[in-house]
């Protein structure tokens, strides 16, 4: 009997590992070589929705430049798929 359950927890362990926990790392993972991988010039979109060129950049912080102005902003608040899908559109 201690077997069975022993067997049982591992196994909710596993699932609860790779439904949950594995996909949120991957996706830090890809955020993380997002931000990494911005440079000046780039076309983006804050996870607020604004639109953006970024004309500046330093560490930690970007500044974008908009129709408005320019705003200085954590680079974790450019959001990865909203900039992804406004990159595709443009090539088409």
């Amino acid at each position: 009997m201690t077997y069975q359950l022993a067997i049982q927890i591992l196994l909710m362990i596993a699932i609860f590992y790779f439904l949950m926990i594995r996909p949120n790392q991957q996706r830090a993972k890809k955020e993380k070589e997002f931000e990494a991988g911005l440079k000046v010039g780039d076309k983006v979109i804050t996870k607020s929705g604004i639109h953006g060129k970024i004309a500046e950049q330093s560490d930690a912080t970007v500044v974008v430049e908009t129709m408005a102005g320019k705003i200085k902003m954590e680079k974790s608040a450019i959001s990865l798929e909203m900039s992804a899908k406004l990159v595709e559109k443009e090539k088409k």
